[in-house]
């Protein structure tokens, strides 16, 4: 019988977590633009991108904007907190460029402090050079 009680609130605990119906919004929807090194420009083949994955969120313009902005570990510390302040503001203006109101966005320039990448490879600091667009809907 305690077997069977555990079993049951396992079930239930996961089908709560797993459960989603198709039809809820998500809790956030991400878009991460990617920089060659020392770069904050923004080419136009990924503006197109961040155009066509606006367009395919539905309010769009009404959620919440976290703009959240990384480095590698090249250069120095007050280096990389610049270009990851430089790399916010090119997100920004091309935002801004599609109408969004930059009263709905916030920012957090990370430089290199907050890598999610092993910036002790290749691989990880081109990973790593990159902003990532956060968008929440709002919840009243």
């Amino acid at each position: 019988m305690k077997n069977a009680l555990i079993l049951l609130l396992c079930f239930s605990c996961s089908t709560l977590l797993l459960g989603q119906d198709e039809a809820e919004t998500p809790n956030y929807y991400i878009f991460s633009i990617y920089f060659g090194g020392g770069s904050y420009y923004i080419d136009s083949e990924q503006t197109q991108d961040l155009y066509e994955w606006l367009d395919g969120i539905e309010g769009a313009e009404d959620m919440e904007i976290s703009i959240h902005s990384h480095t590698d570990n090249i250069g120095s510390k007050q280096y990389n907190a610049w270009l990851s302040q430089m790399r916010s503001e090119s997100a920004i203006i091309k935002l801004m460029e599609k109408g969004l109101r930059q009263e709905m966005m916030s920012i957090e320039d990370f430089g290199e402090l907050n890598p999610i990448y092993d910036n002790s490879t290749w691989e990880g600091k081109l990973k790593n050079r990159r902003v990532d667009i956060i968008l929440r809907p709002i919840i009243f």
